[in-house]
């Protein structure tokens, strides 16, 4: 009996000082991940924050009822340098207006920083970007999604260029001018076309990276052949996870894209993420398109684009992803090729409404800093994924212009 009492008596202590210590750890690590998230160069390559305001105009200079992104979020999160993506839908491939629709975009973000020049600013160059750090802007980075806007002139992309684009995906959903896309299965240039090749070439000789991110597997292989800079992966995120989806890149590709210097900014979206989420979704996304068809609906028609997300709403996948799971993409480029080639690219704004739990907003970048505290990753190497190694490769885009 005396024996026993001693043996609960004993348990109790160790309980007791455990959870303590357990509590404070956690506590301590939180508190560390919103210090990192102020004082590291934060920037995620991919916010769709345009084309929202485009279809919903809200305040972003104060804390806003939609979207993912607004300064006031922005600040609490520590990001610093978004860049706005530029997004022109597939469709203007075929009916024209893409470059257009690009300058009316590109007006817009500047826009924000002539009427709000006390929080945002827009930045052109890694320079500018670390020269802006210590300021209480938000430096404003410019990334074009979709090549279309190009119209089959290379002279667009020194317009484009001096408007401050600094990357360009070069597809979107539907293969066009440039290259064909994964969501695509015409493979129309089974690959990049010549006309593709001539642009990538460009991009380099001006300046500008070259994403990766939507184009086909054949596509990605002949940009690696061709580019004499570093090349980005935007807002992509590991196949491994999410077997055979395209969208996402291949432990192959990773390795390439590496070895070439180059970064894959991991999606955050749940369906990037997590391989279950991606098939539940990719069965309700291949109904909604079944639906428009036996109604006779071009998937083009602006009312397609509202059919889908009634259709999407009316059959909820059921769960989402985990920041813990956004933490993994990052441990497995870390494993495949070292800390030096993946950061953020959260497609904020642009995946709906299936951002992770703990990672839905601007706000919450320091959660997934907080996991990669947990992971034992150092603060040098946080620091690295947060926004030094986009700095690194756009540097190297930078120099290599600069020996044109």
């Amino acid at each position: 009996m005396i024996r026993s009492f001693f043996f609960v008596a004993v348990s109790c202590l160790f309980t007791l000082s455990c959870a303590p210590k357990k509590l404070v750890t956690e506590e301590s690590l939180r508190t560390k991940a919103m210090k990192y998230a102020q004082e590291l160069i934060l920037i995620d390559t991919h916010v769709d924050t345009p084309y929202r305001l485009r279809e919903i105009m809200e305040d972003i200079s104060l804390r806003t009822a939609g979207g993912n992104f607004d300064y006031v979020r922005a600040k609490e999160g520590g990001l610093n340098a978004p860049f706005m993506s530029i997004y022109v839908p597939a469709e203007y491939e075929r009916k024209g207006g893409a470059k257009l629709l690009a300058d009316t975009l590109i007006d817009m973000v500047e826009k924000f920083s002539t009427d709000w020049p006390d929080k945002f600013v827009m930045a052109h160059s890694t320079s500018d970007v670390k020269k802006q750090f210590t300021s209480k802007k938000i430096s404003l980075c410019l990334g074009m999604e979709n090549g279309s806007p190009i119209e089959h002139d290379l002279k667009n992309l020194r317009h484009f260029y001096d408007r401050g684009i600094r990357y360009i995906t070069l597809a979107h959903s539907k293969d066009n001018h440039i290259s064909d896309s994964s969501y695509d299965t015409s493979r129309t240039s089974h690959g990049l076309s010549a006309f593709g090749k001539e642009v990538v070439l460009e991009m380099n000789r001006l300046g500008i990276m070259v994403d990766v991110s939507h184009i086909t597997d054949e596509a990605f292989y002949d940009v690696m052949d061709i580019s004499k800079a570093p090349v980005i992966a935007s807002h992509s995120s590991c196949r491994y996870f999410t077997p055979d989806w395209e969208r996402n890149m291949s432990d192959d590709m990773i390795r390439m894209l590496a070895k070439n210097g180059g970064v894959i900014m991991i999606n955050f979206g749940s369906s990037f993420i997590n391989g279950e989420y991606f098939k539940r979704d990719s069965t309700v996304r291949t109904d909604a398109r079944n639906a428009l068809i036996a109604m006779g609906i071009s998937s083009s028609d602006p009312a397609a684009h509202t059919f889908v997300d009634h259709y999407e709403k009316e059959h909820p996948i059921g769960f989402y992803s985990d920041v813990k799971e956004v933490a993994d993409h990052i441990d497995h480029v870390v494993k495949l090729v070292g800390v030096n080639h993946v950061g953020f690219g959260s497609d904020f704004d642009g995946v709906g409404d299936s951002l992770p739990t703990g990672l839905k907003d601007v706000s919450q970048y320091p959660n997934l800093i907080y996991e990669l505290l947990k992971r034992n990753y150092s603060k040098v190497d946080i620091g690295k994924i947060c926004g030094l190694n986009l700095l690194r490769v756009w540097s190297k885009v930078e120099q290599v212009a600069s020996q044109k």
